[in-house]
């Protein structure tokens, strides 16, 4: 049975904007998921790889990547018009399990708060998916919600009850999802703003 908050978030989704917003003063500028992909990804090395933005909504950290060398995807035509008109970078409307894009053409790529929307064979066909368009020994960022630790931040407890994500799970259902294609590097904990992540490093097979 949808409820007046089921309604109220479904409004604020479907606003560009407005959600763009929201999740800004809830991650406290996204100040955590920048400093991660800086440290993991290092966009600004002087290299020419070319980076992949899985999953990029509104497009909220295609700045922190070279624009002629940045491809964000994502299902939602509102949410990348939006993207198109506000941010740096090329957007590409399709769904993470069918990549419109060539095989082996991207170098790194990055998947913020995506797979906890996703049932496990759905997000293994997407991890097989992503396998196909990077190039062998590419490093692939991944960032996913995660429950807070018991008895800390009530805010980010009260956000978690609220997400619409139907998947969030724990490390080790995360990393079981990555497939054969993907070694992991390191995993750890973060929070932004009041929002608890876990993230993940992960090397594409050579």
């Amino acid at each position: 049975m949808t409820t007046l908050l089921d309604t109220l978030l479904d409004r604020l989704s479907a606003a560009p904007r407005l959600w763009n917003l929201l999740r800004w003063l809830v991650e406290a500028g996204y100040q955590g998921e920048q400093l991660a992909i800086a440290r993991e990804l290092r966009p600004w090395a002087g290299d020419q790889r070319y980076f992949l933005d899985l999953g990029c909504g509104t497009g909220a950290f295609a700045d922190q990547f070279p624009a002629e060398r940045y491809v964000g995807v994502d299902p939602s035509v509102g949410y990348l018009r939006f993207a198109a008109r506000h941010r740096p970078g090329r957007y590409l409307a399709c769904s993470g399990q069918a990549l419109a894009l060539a095989s082996q053409s991207f170098d790194a790529a990055l998947i913020c708060g995506v797979l906890h929307h996703l049932p496990d064979p759905i997000a293994r066909e997407l991890m097989i998916e992503l396998a196909r368009v990077l190039r062998p020994g590419s490093t692939l960022l991944i960032m996913e919600d995660i429950p807070p630790p018991a008895g800390d931040n009530l805010a980010g407890q009260l956000m978690h009850q609220l997400d619409r994500g139907g998947h969030i799970r724990d490390q080790a259902a995360y990393q079981a999802i990555f497939g054969p294609d993907f070694d992991l590097v390191r995993a750890y904990t973060m929070r932004s703003g009041i929002c608890d992540y876990a993230v993940y490093v992960v090397i594409r097979h050579p």
